[in-house]
């Protein structure tokens, strides 16, 4: 092991300090990259210098989501106690189903599920860490239909079943009714407001018409912040509805979620605590590798009865309660609490409130910018770290392309009632005041270089 050790710290070191100085690198097109980096397989193995040669070429080869230049997805950055965290996981490769083989890990992923609990308002709450916000999403709607219908877990959903989410949640919405047996078509979208909030109004007219049709409505999907403007549903007013109709309400907060971490920006989840279940991905605002997901609920016992199975040869310990698997559901499922847990004991809860706080301080220096420049427009709102904008009426699909293209800088754009728009995602908390200015002008110049094109 010591050989790959030492190249591992060697490929490591190259990579961070060429972040510094090529923090984006050059597309490789897909119709020869597997030939360009030799990716393909051989009947016999390398020599262990021609290994190494070609592993180094694929990851120097690969984007850098840490550079101060990536703003394309809703993760970016590295905070190094959480890497140290994730590389302890990998070398130990304990699996968290059971505590005879997770051992302290397993206490680990508890005190951090309890700690979450205690922050969003869920006293006797449970949860698990599933691979991802679509996991989480996933889970809560498994535990609505069951909360309001057990026999469907024997016998399948034999009645017509309906959930509610807005126009601008998460893709994942109608895979998971699709996988929970729901149907895609039994989905009611909510409006949005301007601001791209669901609107609670519309949301208890459409459950109205369904328990007319005969229908029973049983879940709603709110976010705290949406992919594209980053909007915050308005907890309170979607929890009044679903407290009247005795639907199951679960906060989607993969995205933004972290916010429950800051004093200042906590009330944009005002109204968690009445929630029946909340999930937030710590790869995302607490710049985590990925994945680390977070997903809780309320409802300790409905976790229990939606997710556990009897299994002899893996519950050989009798410590119920760190026999994660029984809470999972999944059965083999890697460390991704340790990451999370060596970055909040290093910081502490301060700490986690500095990493949320900073991302809308940089948000909001990226607003003040535009709104200071004649050739930009605005498109987004604040209290969020997504900021939506145009620049010279330049089109924002062939603007973000050229800068992808060019290797200046990485960032998407996105569209919302019909209007397309470049996104930039202030979510590396590594970054200033300083890099936000140079992205704007790294855009500019790019944009420059498109006209005299």
């Amino acid at each position: 092991m010591q050989t790959e050790l030492e190249f591992f710290n060697k490929i490591v070191t190259k990579l961070i300090e060429n972040e510094k100085t090529e923090p984006v690198v050059s597309p490789l097109p897909t119709d020869t990259v597997i030939a360009d980096l030799d990716l393909s397989f051989n009947d016999e193995g390398l020599a262990e210098d021609e290994w190494q040669n070609i592993v180094e070429n694929a990851i120097m080869h690969t984007p850098r989501t840490a550079s101060k230049l990536f703003f394309n997805q809703l993760f970016g950055g590295r905070q190094p106690k959480a890497v140290i965290g994730d590389l302890l996981a990998v070398v130990l490769n304990n699996s968290m189903y059971t505590y005879k083989v997770a051992g302290p890990q397993a206490g680990i992923e508890k005190t951090i599920i309890q700690e979450t609990c205690k922050i969003v308002g869920y006293p006797d709450g449970d949860g698990t860490m599933p691979p991802g916000g679509s996991m989480s999403n996933f889970m809560a709607l498994l535990m609505a239909r069951d909360a309001k219908d057990n026999k469907a877990k024997y016998d399948g959903v034999t009645q017509r079943m309906t959930l509610y989410t807005s126009n601008t949640s998460h893709y994942s919405t109608p895979k998971n009714a699709a996988f929970a047996g729901i149907g895609r078509n039994n989905i009611r979208y909510i409006n949005n407001n301007y601001l791209g909030q669901m609107d609670p109004t519309h949301l208890a007219e459409c459950i109205e018409q369904d328990l007319k049709d005969g229908c029973i409505p049983f879940y709603v999907n709110a976010t705290a912040g949406t992919t594209v403007l980053g909007a915050f549903d308005d907890v309170n007013a979607i929890a009044d509805v679903c407290e009247k109709y005795n639907v199951w309400l679960h906060i989607d907060g993969a995205y933004c979620g972290a916010v429950i971490f800051s004093k200042k920006y906590r009330h944009l989840v005002a109204g968690a605590e009445r929630s029946d279940s909340f999930s937030f991905n710590a790869h995302k605002m607490l710049g985590t590798p990925l994945s680390s997901s977070i997903f809780i609920s309320k409802h300790k016992e409905q976790l229990a009865e939606s997710f556990s199975n009897q299994a002899e040869y893996l519950y050989q310990t009798g410590a119920e309660d760190y026999d994660l698997g029984k809470t999972s559901l999944q059965c083999g499922r890697r460390n991704d609490a340790l990451k999370l847990w060596t970055l909040w004991k290093s910081v502490g809860n301060n700490g986690l409130e500095h990493i949320v706080d900073q991302q809308f301080y940089l948000a909001d220096i990226a607003r003040e910018y535009i709104n200071n420049h004649p050739d930009y427009t605005l498109y987004s709102f604040g209290d969020s770290i997504s900021v939506c904008f145009n620049y010279k009426g330049i089109d924002a699909k062939e603007l973000c392309t050229a800068l992808y293209e060019e290797a200046t800088t990485l960032v998407g754009y996105g569209k919302f009632r019909d209007t397309e728009f470049v996104r930039l995602v202030t979510i590396n908390a590594t970054n200033g005041k300083d890099e936000i200015i140079k992205f704007f002008k790294t855009l500019e110049e790019g944009a420059a270089e498109m006209n005299t094109g």
